[in-house]
């Protein structure tokens, strides 16, 4: 394919120039475009823009001339976003089709790029040129690297291969295919370059930098790898050709399997060969070589060798058919030493090699020898032995023995071996098929001597990587055998690749934890496989193949016939289309159609030897050629062929010893153990394609490429990659690329990969089957990713466009404010300069400018500016340390506390730390122990482990040996299953053989016997009837004539009745037809404009399901009552058709009976001869008949010539009024036509509107679906809610109790505290109680306005669904009276109620119960909605089966009007049939008048006979006479009186002889007689049976007739009926129009009422923020007043016991708040949990639980401080007196936060003033919902009873329109049975027509066989006359010698001849038996009479 060449750069040829992908151009051009892909026949696929969209059509603009075109929607492909342009991997395109495919392809080898990834394959486009990619360079590039870090190549899949091997002990297998020169070879030389480059053994690895080409490379690699090398040229030069599309071409498959040892080093090789090409050794197309060799030694040979080897030139050998043809670039001389030099390295010794080219030049030696035909045989000749001699020098063989081999083999007949001469077909054969087998078994010694020198059994081989070079799928116009085993494969090698490619698949789901559901893409292969190899059950081809190479008498039609039988219902297989076609069978494989020729298939398969030649060849005196020939025994013999006819050779055969196998037995046994390696090695697939058929490097057939991809299974890789996810992305590039499109989806900060790609994916809002989200990886269907990218661009587009706005603006403003301050510049400068031009001459201006630097003053201003900035700076500065100081002052107080709070936290860790020591300590001790038993396992793990391996080992030697045993097994249980066919066959064989033969001998005596019996009637006959026969020719002339008159007479008067009643049939039924179908059409027009009326006024109106359900079960009994009209029509048919068999019976049996009756005529004419008299009284009798007759016919024929000149002119009166008649009968039938035309438009739209009536309604269901799915799950919110409360109200209970005993325990600590602290606590638990219940309150307050929404919200979908609930009105309305009672109840009871919170508690419970109610009927609603929904699905079922019905009536309404038009072209061929009919009875009834007339004939003859016999007898009493005068006369002749006396006896003899013969002669007349008269009894019952018959017809094509006006009617009705329906439907659909708008208006309600909630719970809110805002205030308060606290602590450490006590107060105030917090936060979330669930509460409850732990905890601790500060308030008691003052200063604290408390007091009271107010507000919208409610059941009732009126108005008008439905479509229905009646009266007459042309046909070949008969007769009557004249004459003759006295001859007696001396003279006399044989001989060859001897 391609070889080194260092001198341009290699990664040219690998690697893809991004640049140019990722161009933003290319990018922008696709996106603004909408590039597809069309289908085209130059290009395969052109790239084209959409422009517009026409229905199912689109217009496209091609992109590369702008031409517009026309394309089907269907035929355009999806175009990949040029990201994906020259994609390595074409499993990443995001649209996987054909096109986008070949593209990839294309543009990859224009750029040089051949190798290209699809998934698991690796695609392969041949170069045609010398790459760069194949150097030791790229080799080391590829080493060690994985697939997807290189580019593709050949060496990247060889090196997965082998690390795949070194890493997971598996084989390996590269399957390299392709079609012939697609480089499949070349392929597999890189990979065992590659492979031995890379494990090579030590020794080859010492110098790196030595190229390999060099022969010091050579002797540093390693001895085997340069073998395995080295073993590819031997094989190319024995195995390769020339082809036309391939100089190196492979005409065999290999499997080379290369062996590793457990370090990866190759081991040893194998190699295994199927199907080697033997037929080209023989025979090569134009332009084609044989194998290599041939060509190489006749090239490359020595003088030496040639002469050993007797080589002659190229011309001088046949078998190289054309001559020397060369291959382009390569020399043979030079191959020839390469071949060489390859066979010492594999170690050949040199008498090896000369063996080899000695079996070489003599299979060229075959062709030499010629045969010859000789002249009078067929058997062949060798007129020349030179070539024999040569070759059985060559072979060792001996000349005679082998020219008697071939012209004359024995052959086994029986038990004995015979001789038998060979034709010059069948030596040429021999010939041919010894040449093929020798160079096929020297090939494969070839490969099994490769194989030992390859083998090696130092080093064990761990592993290995098998390489498969094998033939690709073939699909020519004829296929042969080859083909199909080579297709047969190619399904095989596909499964496996369907079969791993998605294991591999299924694997990456797994791994990265995605659902899918398995789908093995193998199976889908199966029946085409089984179809090729199945067994039994039924038989596949293959197996069928060689069940007809068991049978005898098998040829190639025979398996066809049963291939045919057995798979002819096979899905994958298909016979000839035509009778014409040229392919006997085709298979329909993966790759397309295959059509298949078994031509020679039976020889290819048993592959047929002359055994003569092959035993001598087994016998050769040269050791190699016996050795090629050691398996003699496994051949078939040419004694096995010989029972096969002349044209194919063969088909049965015997197996020598059970050991021959078939071609195809062998080929499947080679592939199944092939497949079965391959399924234990991990596959990589290898694809070679042909870019073009002309070798030229850079041109590309996308056709042919498209061809290949298909049979190479790349397409249906693709296809299997589809239904999967072929697109994945890892999370981060996914993220990278296309967070553009989801811009707020990821929030800032970190996120992980998943996460951020599944919001963006919700952002996307994708559906839910386009992708899946693995570990690490997105998936994608094919296509989404081309949407994102289309997505993605247009969004980068806007970006940038908007981005490009902005630097425009920006710039275009810096550009005008650099203008603006440029102006404003040049005026300063302007106003300057005329300023200074001013200036610059005044004198006081100079001395200003010069004075002006001298003064002081200026520098005294600057000074102080100084001094100020300095002063400035200083404060600055003073500032920022005074600054600085506060800070490190308050650092300093913050670093002390921190300090403190370290100090304490050190001791706790220092506690936590001596713990964790201790818990250290015992978990060091638990580790030493868990250590102890960790060891124990892992010592136990090892011997379990060593145990596990030696199982293992003994598992696999057992696995061999039982391998090995069914193997033997098979193999015996075969060759018995053979022994057993055969010994069956033979038996059944030797059994059909002696049937046979007894059967013969019986027919062969009975033959002989009545052959005599024959033989002796004949002869008898014979002589009577010659003279009977010249009697009756005149009369019969005369007599023929006459009857020919009458009968041509007859005959036309007949014709012209039948024609004349005919058409005036015709004409009263076309009346007819016309009448009733204008009456019809304009009873149709009427209809048609009362419907049109009816439509325009009901479009308007609703129309009810109801009147829908009644419509749609109208329409089914209609189509029942159509089912029921067509099965009894159908019953009809049947009974025709029975009725037609028993007549056809009936005329078969009449035909049988008059022919026994003829066979009973003869019978009778032969025993009726003795009535002569009788006859003659007949003769008489029949005369005077037939002068009668003949007066009669003269009459008559006048007669008759008169009717016919007034018939004639009837006839044409009649003609011309049918022609006008016809033409009207035309037009108006174009009318009608026309009528229809426009009714099937009309139902065409009615269809339509059905169509999207069906729509609507779909949509319809669609929505009433999720209505009810939200109803369910409003449902389960409200149960959960509920269970929710129940949950609540039973911890509020617990918490009360609790809540009770800690109030005791806060009441014990509050008695102990001082007053100040009293008051201070009570303040602040006054103000949190305050603002618990303000919370508690607004809460509640929230949840029950949120509660009533949502009860609210559900009763407006109840509602709802009591508005769509018809039939379940009367519940309904009971239900709504129950509420309303229900809510007034609810109304009295809350007016009652007087505090908020128990009124609010009474309106839950109440609306508990109301929930319960509702949801009691919502039970009931779903189940009526489920019976609905059955009810609607069953409708829905029935209408999806009336449009079918409506489709198929409709199709027959076409086929009817296709069927009208045939029928009048039928009638007119009906009556022209009959007319020949007619004409046909006519003829039959003229012969049967001749056959009359030739038995009077007949008997006539039988008269003169008799009266020749007559005279014979008087002659024979004067003979007698004269004989005794003869007697008495002793006088004259004394002597001969003994002679005369024999004389005497014999004529005596020969008389009683005539009269026998007489007598026969009198009863077959008699026979004859009665025969004739039987025959005219016949004749007349015949002809009466044939008027009924042709009457009948005549009643049957009225009726047949009637029966199509019926149909028409019936067609009418139809359409009425169809029209009807499309009213119906027109109705429906408004009326679900209306439907759909009542819902969308109650939805509109259901959404304000919504946003109504909305605002109130945000005014709510709003509320609640105001709330929380106090509370904060409150709460800051309350810190304040801690501080002071805190401050007072400090001052008042006197008091450290009252300060104390105040903190107990403080915690125990806290605690109840904490409390009251509790429950504050429980309530709310009780009621807030009711719709969002149980979690939160959960952790509240937890998180206070755990928080009332703490408290106790820290109360304990108080209690304890206590205690030890009442021992120091003792001590302090002293210091009391200092403090009374600051005491003072205490109590004004405590008078502000009195002051304080008040104020929150005045803020409660406002609190709880809104709340009354808020609580009055609810009420008031309670009353009001409540009020709203009540006016919308008002209403609901209202429009109930409104729709019920429209209902009942609606079922009126579709009841009317229903029966006129029905009408038309009864008058459709009578059409389409009329039709239907016509169709088939029309196949019956057909069929009977057919019948009485066959019974016409049996009947004129008994009229031929009559008359041969007759003629027959005749002749032989011609003869006896003759030889009656003859005898006479000889009678004559006598009587004259007599009187002479001369001598006489006489016929002697039987025994023979004897002479009889009168007067010296002598009387040959001849026996009977002699006259006989005589008469007999003269009727053979036709001679007038027997010549006397």
């Amino acid at each position: 394919m391609a070889h080194r060449s260092g001198q341009e750069d290699p990664e040219r040829y690998l690697f893809v120039d991004r640049a140019v992908v990722y161009n933003p151009a290319t990018q922008a051009d696709w996106t603004a475009k909408k590039l597809v892909w069309i289908p085209s026949e130059r290009h395969g696929f052109e790239a084209a823009s959409i422009r517009e969209e026409r229905g199912d059509e689109v217009v496209v603009e091609l992109a590369e001339n702008g031409k517009k075109a026309m394309v089907n929607k269907d035929d355009i492909q999806k175009m990949n976003p040029p990201k994906f342009s020259k994609v390595e991997d074409m499993a990443e395109l995001t649209c996987l089709n054909e096109a986008s495919v070949l593209h990839n392809l294309k543009d990859r080898y224009y750029s040089g790029l051949i190798y290209t990834y699809s998934g698991l394959f690796c695609v392969v486009i041949n170069p045609y040129k010398n790459l760069p990619i194949y150097s030791e360079n790229i080799v080391e590039m590829y080493r060690g690297k994985k697939r997807h870090e290189m580019p593709p190549h050949i060496y990247a899949i060889s090196e997965s291969a082998y690390r795949c091997m070194l890493q997971d002990r598996e084989d390996q297998s590269i399957l390299c295919t392709g079609e012939s020169g697609a480089g499949k070879t070349e392929n597999t030389k890189k990979v065992i370059q590659y492979l031995a480059h890379v494990a090579s053994s030590h020794k080859g690895r010492k110098d790196q930098n030595i190229p390999p080409d060099s022969p010091k490379a050579f002797k540093l690699q390693g001895e085997l790898e340069r073998q395995l090398l080295q073993a590819n040229p031997i094989l190319e030069a024995f195995g390769n050709a020339k082809t036309v599309k391939n100089d190196n071409s492979s005409r065999f498959g290999k499997f080379i399997r290369i062996n590793f040892d457990v370090t990866g080093y190759i081991v040893g090789a194998n190699i295994e060969t199927y199907l080697l090409e033997k037929s080209r050794a023989i025979r090569q197309a134009k332009d084609e070589r044989t194998f290599h060799i041939f060509y190489q030694l006749l090239a490359g040979a020595g003088e030496h060798l040639r002469s050993d080897l007797l080589l002659e030139g190229y011309s001088s050998y046949p078998f190289l058919a054309n001559g020397n043809l060369t291959i382009p670039g390569q020399q043979d001389k030079d191959n020839y030493q390469e071949t060489m030099e390859a066979m010492h390295i594999m170690s050949f010794n040199h008498e090896e090699i000369v063996c080899m080219l000695r079996v070489v030049s003599a299979v060229l030696q075959f062709g030499n020898i010629v045969f010859k035909k000789e002249r009078n045989t067929d058997q062949a000749s060798m007129p020349e032995n030179t070539a024999a001699q040569k070759l059985c020098h060559l072979l060792g063989l001996n000349v005679m023995e082998f020219t008697r081999a071939i012209l004359s083999p024995r052959i086994k007949v029986g038990r004995d071996y015979v001789q038998k001469a060979q034709t010059k077909e069948q030596a040429d054969f021999a010939i041919e098929a010894l040449a093929k087998a020798t160079y096929e078994r020297l090939f494969r010694w070839l490969v099994h001597r490769i194989n030992k020198a390859l083998d090696r059994t130092k080093r064990q081989g761990a592993s290995f990587i098998g390489i498969l070079d094998i033939a690709g799928f073939e699909i020519f116009e004829l296929n042969s055998f080859e083909q199909m085993c080579i297709n047969y494969t190619n399904e095989k090698l596909q499964q496996l690749f369907n079969h791993t490619m998605f294991i591999l698949e299924q694997e990456e789901y797994q791994r990265e934890g995605i659902e899918w559901s398995f789908i093995d893409f193998g199976l889908d292969l199966q029946p085409c496989i089984d179809l090729i190899e199945r067994p039994t059950n039924p038989p596949g081809v293959l197996a069928l193949l060689d069940e007809e190479c068991w049978f005898p008498k098998a040829t190639d039609r025979t398996f066809i016939d049963k291939v045919l039988q057995e798979q002819g219902t096979h899905p994958k297989f298909q016979k000839p289309r035509q009778l014409k076609d040229k392919a006997d069978f085709c298979i329909i494989h993966y790759a397309g159609r295959v059509d298949y020729k078994a031509d020679e298939w039976l020889m290819k398969n048993m592959d047929p030897l002359n055994d003569n030649v092959a035993s001598l060849l087994h016998q050769s005196t040269d050791k190699f050629v016996a050795e090629l020939w050691k398996d003699v025994d496994r051949i078939v013999g040419l004694d096995q062929v010989s029972g096969m006819n002349e044209t194919a050779f063969g088909a049965a055969y015997k197996t020598k010893k059970g050991m021959f196998r078939t071609v195809g037995q062998l080929y499947k046994e080679q592939l199944s153990k092939l497949m079965a390696t391959l399924r234990n090695t991990n596959p990589n697939f290898v694809r070679c394609i042909i870019p073009n058929h002309e070798k030229r490097a850079g041109k590309l057939d996308p056709h042919l490429v498209l061809d290949q991809l298909r049979c190479n299974g790349v397409l249906e890789g693709i296809r299997i990659c589809r239904q999967g996810f072929p697109n994945r992305i890892v999370f981060q590039e996914f993220r990278q690329r296309y967070e553009i499109l989801t811009p707020n989806a990821i929030p800032k900060g970190f996120m992980d990969g998943k996460q951020a790609c599944e919001r963006m994916i919700r952002g996307l809002e994708l559906d839910p089957n386009l992708f899946r989200i693995g570990q690490s990886k997105i998936f994608f269907r094919a296509g989404v990713l081309a949407h994102l990218e289309e997505e993605r661009d247009l969004k980068i587009t806007d970006i940038i466009i908007y981005f490009q706005s902005a630097c425009r603006g920006y710039l275009a403003r810096k550009a005008f404010a650099k203008k603006q301050q440029q102006l404003s510049c040049l005026k300063v400068l302007q106003r300057n300069c005329a300023a200074y031009l001013k200036l610059k001459h005044w004198q006081w201006w100079r001395l200003f400018t010069k004075v002006k630097p001298l003064l002081q003053v200026t520098r005294q201003e600057e000074e102080m500016l100084a001094k100020d900035e300095e002063l400035v700076k200083v404060k600055e500065k003073q500032s920022k340390v005074e600054s600085e100081l506060v800070e490190m002052e308050r650092k300093h107080q913050q670093l002390a506390e921190e300090k403190n709070i370290l100090a304490e936290q050190l001791q706790a860790e220092t506690e936590l730390f001596a713990e964790a020591e201790e818990m250290r300590a015992r978990l060091s001790a638990k580790k030493q122990e868990l250590e102890e038993i960790l060891h124990d396992l892992e010592s136990r793990v090892e011997e379990e482990e060593e145990r596990c391996l030696g199982l293992q080992n003994e598992k696999k030697k057992m696995q061999t040996h039982i391998q090995d045993l069914e193997e033997q097994l098979d193999e015996e249980e075969a060759g018995r299953q053979k022994l057993q066919l055969e010994k069956v066959t033979a038996e059944a064989k030797m059994k059909k053989l002696e049937e046979d033969i007894l059967l013969l001998e019986d027919q062969n005596s009975r033959f002989q016997k009545e052959k005599k019996l024959q033989e002796d009637r004949v002869a008898e006959m014979s002589t009577l009837l010659v003279e009977e026969e010249e009697k009756a020719k005149n009369l019969g002339k005369a007599r023929n004539k006459q009857e020919t008159m009458m009968v041509d007479l007859e005959e036309r008067l007949k014709k012209e009745e039948k024609t004349r009643q005919e058409l005036e049939k015709a004409k009263r039924k076309l009346d007819g037809e016309t009448t009733d179908l204008q009456d019809q059409i304009a009873e149709l027009q009427a209809q048609i404009e009362e419907l049109k009326v009816q439509l325009a006024k009901k479009e308007e109106e609703l129309l009810s399901l109801q009147s829908r359900c009644d419509d749609e079960a109208t329409q089914k009994n209609n189509a029942l009552k159509q089912v029921r009209e067509l099965q009894a029509q159908l019953s009809e048919l049947q009974e025709d058709l029975e009725s037609e068999k028993v007549s056809r019976n009936k005329a078969e049996k009449l035909k049988r009976d008059l022919g026994e009756e003829l066979e009973a005529l003869k019978t009778e004419l032969e025993d009726t001869l003795d009535t002569t008299a009788a006859q003659q009284e007949l003769r008489t009798k029949r005369e005077q008949e037939v002068t009668e007759l003949k007066k009669t016919i003269d009459e008559e024929t006048k007669n008759h010539e008169g009717q016919i000149q007034e018939m004639r002119q009837r006839h044409g009166t009649a003609l011309e009024e049918l022609a006008e008649q016809l033409e009207q009968a035309k037009r108006f039938k174009a009318n009608l036509e026309k009528n229809k035309q426009s009714q099937e438009t009309v139902n065409k739209e009615l269809a339509g509107e059905v169509k999207g009536l069906q729509q609507a309604k779909t949509e319809a269901e669609h929505k009433r679906k999720k209505l009810e799915g939200q109803l369910q799950e409003f449902m389960a919110r409200a149960t959960e809610g509920e269970r929710a409360k129940g949950e609540l109200a039973e911890r509020t209970h617990k918490l009360q109790t609790e809540m009770d005993s800690m109030s005791a325990l806060l009441e014990d600590a509050e008695r102990k505290g001082i007053k100040l602290a009293k008051e201070s606590a009570t303040l602040e638990s006054q103000l949190q109680d305050t603002q618990e219940l303000l919370q508690e309150e607004t809460r509640q307050k929230l949840n029950l306005s949120s509660r009533v929404r949502q009860l609210e919200e559900e009763k407006s979908v109840l509602q709802e669904q009591q508005e769509e609930d018809e039939g379940a009105r009367k519940n309904l309305d009971k239900q709504m009276l129950t509420l309303q009672a229900q809510l007034m109840e609810t109304k009295k009871k809350l007016e009652d109620d007087v505090g908020a919170m128990e009124g609010l508690e009474e309106v839950k419970r109440k609306l508990q119960k109301d929930m319960e109610l509702a949801s009691q009927r919502l039970e009931e609603k779903t189940i009526g909605f489920e019976k609905m929904e059955k009810t609607k699905t069953r409708l829905q079922q029935e209408l999806d089966d009336l449009s079918v019905d409506l489709d198929h009536q409709r199709q027959i309404v076409s086929n009817l009007e296709k069927k009208q038009k045939k029928f009048d072209q039928m009638l007119a061929e009906e009556k022209n049939v009959s007319a020949r009919y007619a004409e046909e009875r006519d003829r039959a009834e003229a012969e049967a008048r001749e056959k009359e007339t030739k038995a009077l004939s007949m008997t006539r003859a039988l008269d003169e006979a008799l009266e020749a016999k007559e005279e014979y007898e008087r002659l024979n009493k004067q003979l007698r006479a004269e004989m005794e005068d003869l007697m008495s006369s002793k006088d004259d002749v004394g002597k001969n009186v003994h002679e005369l006396e024999k004389s005497k006896r014999t004529l005596e003899q020969q008389l009683e002889e005539m009269k026998t013969q007489l007598e026969e002669l009198e009863d077959e007349l008699q026979a004859t007689e009665d025969a004739k008269l039987r025959l005219e009894v016949n004749m007349q019952a015949m002809k009466a049976q044939y008027d009924r018959d042709l009457q009948g017809r005549d009643d049957q094509n009225d009726e047949k007739k009637r029966a199509l006006v019926k149909q028409v009617r019936e067609m009418e009705a139809e359409l009425e009926d169809e029209r009807k329906q499309r009213a119906l439907a027109v109705a429906a659909k408004k009326k679900l129009e209306m439907d759909l708008k009542d819902i969308e208006g109650h939805i509109e309600g259901a959404n304000k009422a919504r946003d109504e909630a909305i605002k109130q719970l945000r005014k709510l809110q709003a509320q609640m923020k105001d709330y929380l805002r106090e509370l904060e205030e409150a709460r800051a308060s309350r810190d304040e007043i801690f501080s002071q606290s805190r401050e007072n602590e400090k001052k008042l450490k006197s008091l450290e016991a009252e300060i104390l006590q105040l903190h107990e107060d403080l915690a125990a105030s806290e605690r109840s708040r904490r409390h009251a917090e509790q429950e504050r936060d429980e309530l709310g979330d009780e009621i807030s949990n009711s719709t969002s669930g149980k979690s939160a509460l959960m952790e509240e409850k937890r998180r206070l639980e755990a928080r009332i732990a703490q408290l106790e905890e820290e109360l304990e601790e108080e209690q304890g401080n206590m205690e030890l500060l009442n021992d120091r308030f003792r001590k302090t008691t002293m210091q009391v007196d200092t403090l009374t003052t600051e005491l003072g200063g205490e109590r004004s604290a405590a008078q502000k936060s009195e002051n304080a408390r008040q104020q929150l007091e005045r803020q409660n009271k406002d609190l709880r003033a809104k709340l009354g107010e808020l609580e009055g507000s609810v009420k008031s919208r309670f009353k009001a919902c409540i009020a709203a409610l009540e006016a919308k059941i008002a209403q609901l009732e209202e429009q109930l009873e409104q729709e019920a009126k429209e209902r009942a108005t609606a079922n009126k008008i579709v009841r009317r329109t229903e029966k006129k439905l029905k009408e038309v479509c009864m008058q459709v229905e009578d059409e389409r049975r009329h039709a239907d009646q016509f169709k088939e009266q029309m196949e019956k007459a057909n069929s009977r027509m057919k019948q009485l042309k066959r019974q016409l046909e049996e009947a004129e070949e008994e009229a031929t066989r009559a008359n041969a008969y007759r003629r027959k007769l005749q002749r032989e009557l011609d003869d006896a006359t003759e030889a009656s004249e003859g005898l006479s004459r000889e009678v004559n003759t006598l009587k004259s010698r007599l009187r002479r006295g001369g001598p006489i001859s006489f016929s002697s007696s039987r025994s023979g001849r004897r002479q009889l001396q009168v007067e010296g003279g002598s009387l040959d006399l001849l026996s009977d038996d002699e006259l006989e044989n005589k008469v007999t001989d003269s009727n053979a060859n036709e001679t007038p009479a027997p010549q006397p001897e």
